[in-house]
C-alpha cells in the first residue's frame, strides 16, 4: 500500500508538471509562429494567410482547453508534438539530447557525493582544530560561488593556461571533466553541509556515549555508528539535488558549448517552442520522482526504524 501510494503521488506530480508548464507557456507573451517566421521583430515577413496556415498546422488556432486535452492525451503516449522551430518531433529531440546531459550530471553527482562526503567526514573526524575549521568552511564558500563564474574560471585555468582538458565541445571523456566539476561544486557543498551537521548531531546523542563505554574505538563510533545514521538526511538530499542537476545543466552546457538538454532548452525558451519546453519539463519531473522513489525504497534498507514503520503501515 505504501508503494502504491507513492506511485500515485508520482503520477500526480507528473500531471501537475505538465499542466502548470502548459498554462505558464500558454500565458507568456509572444508568439512562436511569428518568431518562426521571423516577424516578431523587424517588421512582418509573412502574409496573414501564411501565419494562419502555420497556426492551424500546429493546432494553435484552437481553444486552450482543446489544445490542453489533445496535448495531454498525446503526452500519455509519449508524444509531445512537433517543434515549432525545427519541425522535428519534440520527444525525439529531447531523447537525442539526453545522453550527453546524463553523462555530465551522472559524473557531477558522483563527484558531489564523494567530495562532499569526504569533506564532512574528515571535518568532523580530525582532532586538528585548524583543519576541521578549514574543511567545514569550504561548503558555505562552495554554495556562494555562481556556477557560470566557476565554469569560466576553470576554462581559463585548466584549458587556456595548463592546456589539460578541452574548453568547449562534447567530444570524449575529457570534455566532461570541467562541466561536471562546475555542476558538482555547489551540489557537493550542500551535501557536505547537511552531512557534517547531521554527523555532529549524531555524535552528541546518548547512544554514542553508550557505544564508547562498551569500548568501541573512535573510528568505529564515527564510521560504524554515527555516519550510518547521519547518512539518511544526506541521502534524501542527494535525491533532491540530483533532479536539480538537470536544471543546472542549462547554464553549464551553455558556458561549455556542449550538446544536451540545456542547450535545446535555452533555444526552445528563446523561440517559445512550447512542445520542446514541455517535453523537457516533464522529463525533468520524471527523473525527480523516480530518484525520490528510489531513495524512499532504499531508506528502509538502511534504517531498521523506518523498516519497522513501513511494515506497520503495510
Amino acid at each position: 500500500m505504501n508503494l502504491i501510494r507513492r506511485l500515485l503521488q508520482a503520477v500526480v506530480v507528473l500531471w501537475a508538471a505538465f499542466t502548470l508548464s502548459f498554462l505558464i507557456l500558454y500565458l507568456l507573451p509572444g508568439d512562436a509562429v511569428l518568431t518562426k517566421l521571423g516577424s516578431a521583430e523587424g517588421g512582418p515577413s509573412a502574409s496573414p494567410e501564411q501565419v494562419a496556415q502555420l497556426r492551424a498546422q500546429f493546432g494553435l488556432d484552437q481553444p486552450i482547453l482543446v489544445q490542453y486535452g489533445k496535448h495531454l492525451l498525446a503526452a500519455l503516449h509519449g508524444d509531445f508534438g512537433v517543434s515549432v522551430t525545427t519541425g522535428d518531433g519534440a520527444t525525439h529531440m529531447v531523447l537525442t539530447a539526453l545522453p550527453p546531459t546524463l553523462a555530465v550530471t551522472g559524473l557531477a553527482l558522483l563527484l558531489a557525493v564523494v567530495f562532499g562526503g569526504a569533506v564532512a567526514v574528515l571535518g568532523t573526524y580530525t582532532r586538528a582544530r585548524w583543519l576541521s575549521h578549514a574543511l567545514l568552511s569550504l561548503p558555505p564558500l562552495g554554495t556562494s560561488l555562481p556556477p557560470f563564474w566557476v565554469g569560466l574560471l576553470l576554462i581559463q585555468l585548466f584549458s587556456f593556461r595548463l592546456r589539460l582538458v578541452p574548453a568547449l565541445g562534447s567530444a570524449g571523456f575529457a570534455s566532461l571533466i570541467l562541466p561536471a566539476i562546475t555542476l558538482a561544486l555547489p551540489t557537493g557543498a550542500i551535501i557536505a553541509q547537511v552531512l557534517a551537521k547531521s554527523l555532529r548531531t549524531q555524535l552528541a546523542e546518548p547512544y554514542v556515549e553508550i557505544v564508547r563505554a562498551k569500548g568501541a574505538g573512535r573510528g568505529r563510533v564515527h564510521f560504524g555508528h554515527a555516519l550510518r545514521n547521519a547518512g539518511l538526511p544526506a541521502l534524501t538530499l542527494a535525491g533532491v539535488v540530483a533532479g536539480n542537476l538537470l536544471a543546472g545543466s542549462v547554464v553549464t552546457e551553455t558556458v561549455f558549448s556542449r550538446d544536451g538538454l540545456g542547450r535545446i532548452t535555452a533555444s526552445a525558451v528563446t523561440a517559445q517552442d512550447v512542445p520542446v519546453v514541455q517535453a523537457v519539463i516533464v522529463l525533468a519531473a520524471f527523473f525527480f520522482v523516480v530518484l525520490n522513489l528510489l531513495v524512499d525504497l532504499v531508506y528502509p534498507l538502511l534504517d531498521p526504524r523506518v523498516r519497522k514503520e513501513v511494515t506497520i503501515d503495510g
